[in-house]
């Protein structure tokens, strides 16, 4: 019985082994299939997607404005008008919607990413940025002397350009905003810096930007081109001025104003040291004399009108690196120092655009070249120049060698008969202890001429503040008893007025208007949204303002007419 039994369950166990063995077989098999088709259907998503992102990678974006409050967290905003229509159309509405889930309505010079905002399939526009443009009300503002409008346009859209690039976006297309012109500026100042040291691996993207049209709207094509043009010159100033001092020398300036002038129209001069010789100019001769470097003059001239008109004179200050000479600078000023061709740059940069933009109107640049370093011919305290004009200068310092190769250049001007002077300088490191990133001096003996730059800089936010230019600081620097004028002075403080009083004494009849731009030269990137931290490249869309407000003489400033 018990034989049977254990026979009984010898049998049970080999039938529940089968079993067991079939179902571990079975569900193998089952796994095995559900591993096959999970893997086609995996690579059949994989290649789906792959061939969607070939066929239209996520490179393009988009900016619009929305008008808000800052003040009212609550304020739901007002789309510009193409914005509108693009919520409508693109995103069936959901935009709006989502902007409004996503905070408070971003502030002037702030801007908001939105991705996979288009109901198509394959949106046209990868990323949209919404920008804050403040009150719908915005203008001037005579407190701050600034276009409020179109300073917070171009604050915010050069704030979406630059986060676009950080996506290696490759187009960026521009809703004007409500003017066209600052929203090109904004967006070409925006996405420009200077890399062209760094290897390609380590650069920043630089997307093609354009205006954002539609097919049934009125778009200000010249409006947004003429802004291009002046963020384009602009940024031409800022990479002259972020060259180093080695790689820019006089000689190589002189080449590569050559090289991008003479394709825009501009005539180019090229006069050697020699010629300078020949004219007197002693006072920029001796600046340059201690560099291995030889000083170079250029004269730039652009015909826009009839050649019996009379031309506007530009001198630009071209010192390609300043480190004092004798009177050596501190190391705090000799690192930017390679930015006291600021002038020289800013001319070149004005011609170029003046030329591109076709303005009727006749330009002559003087550009003196040099270097002031120390050598075994360097000039010294104490020396005594006769300039171009006869007179004699006493220089106390060689560090103030800017109004220097200016004084020559202004004397020189006279050959022109000029319908006005206008020279551009850094001559007093006080200028930036007095005004900051501001704003940059001007000193001028025409009220004309100072109504015109002061609205130039309303419009284009690059502001400037009038200096005194009173006989006090004359005084100062013509009382020496050994020679005509000091190039410092007597007395202590306002050496950036009794530099524009020194340059008054070269300055033939006529009006005259200098720019001190030293404390323009560079800016921390902090203040203005537009501008990257390193060299500015101020302020060369005002002085282009400033020359299209001279040619409309329906709008430009007049005197106040005499009683009888």
């Amino acid at each position: 019985m018990l034989k049977k039994f254990a026979l009984f369950r010898n049998c049970q166990r080999d039938m529940a082994g089968m079993l067991r063995l079939n179902a571990f077989g079975h569900a193998t098999k089952l796994v095995s299939q559900m591993r096959n088709y999970a893997s086609q259907a995996i690579n059949q998503m994989l290649q789906l997607q792959h061939t969607e992102v070939c066929a239209d990678p996520p490179s393009r974006g988009v900016i619009f404005g929305v008008y808000a409050d800052e003040n009212d967290k609550t304020d739901t905003g007002i789309l510009t008008a193409a914005g509108w229509k693009y919520n409508v159309q693109r995103t069936g509405g959901r935009m709006i919607e989502v902007l409004r889930m996503s905070g408070p309505m971003p502030k002037a010079g702030e801007s908001r990413l939105f991705f996979g905002q288009e109901t198509e399939k394959i949106p046209y526009y990868s990323a949209v940025a919404i920008v804050g443009l403040g009150k719908e009300c915005l203008g001037y503002n005579p407190y701050e002397v600034l276009d409020e409008q179109k300073e917070t346009i171009r604050r915010s859209v050069a704030k979406a350009c630059m986060d676009l690039a950080l996506l290696d976006t490759t187009r960026i297309e521009v809703d004007n905003c409500g003017h066209a012109e600052s929203a090109g500026e904004g967006a070409a100042l925006g996405v420009w810096c200077y890399q062209e040291l760094r290897e390609k691996k380590n650069r920043i993207a630089m997307p093609a930007i354009d205006l954002y049209t539609t097919k049934d709207d009125l778009c200000d094509i010249e409006g947004w081109r003429i802004g291009v043009q002046k963020a384009a010159a602009q940024n031409l100033t800022r990479q002259l001025q972020e060259m180093p001092a080695n790689i820019l020398t006089p000689t190589a300036f002189a080449q590569n104003v050559v090289e991008v002038l003479c394709k825009s129209g501009v005539n180019v001069e090229v006069k050697v040291e020699g010629w300078a010789e020949s004219q007197l100019m002693n006072a920029f001769l001796s600046v340059g004399k201690a560099s291995c470097e030889p000083p170079i003059f250029l004269e730039l001239s652009y015909y826009g009108t009839s050649a019996e008109e009379r031309p506007i004179v530009l001198i630009g200050q071209g010192i390609t690196y300043d480190c004092g000479g004798l009177c050596l600078n501190p190391m705090e000023k000799l690192y930017v120092m390679r930015a006291d061709m600021t002038g020289a740059a800013v001319v070149v940069a004005t011609c170029r655009a003046v030329a591109a933009l076709r303005l009727p109107v006749n330009i002559r640049g003087l550009i003196p070249l040099c270097e002031n370093v120390m050598g075994c011919n360097s000039f010294r305290s104490g020396d005594t120049v006769k300039c171009m004009n006869g007179k004699h200068i006493k220089i106390q310092g060689t560090d103030y060698e800017d109004i220097l190769v200016l004084a020559d250049a202004l004397s020189y001007a006279q050959n022109f008969c000029p319908k006005c002077i206008v020279d551009v300088g850094t001559p007093s490191w006080d200028m930036r202890n007095t005004l900051g990133e501001a704003a940059c001096g001007v000193f001028t003996n025409s009220e004309i001429l100072w109504q015109q730059i002061k609205h130039a800089s309303m419009h284009t936010g690059d502001r400037v503040w009038r200096m005194p230019l009173w006989d006090y600081y004359t005084k100062q620097v013509t009382s020496g008893m050994s020679a005509d004028v000091q190039n410092i002075g007597i007395g202590r403080g306002g050496k950036p007025c009794k530099a524009a009083a020194f340059l008054r004494e070269f300055v033939p009849c006529g009006q005259w208007m200098h720019i001190d731009a030293t404390s323009v030269i560079f800016t921390k990137g902090s203040h203005f949204e537009y501008l990257r931290a390193g060299m500015a490249g101020r302020p060369t869309r005002t002085v282009i303002e400033f020359i299209a407000q001279t040619i409309c003489k329906d709008t430009a400033p007049k005197m106040p007419k005499k009683e009888k």
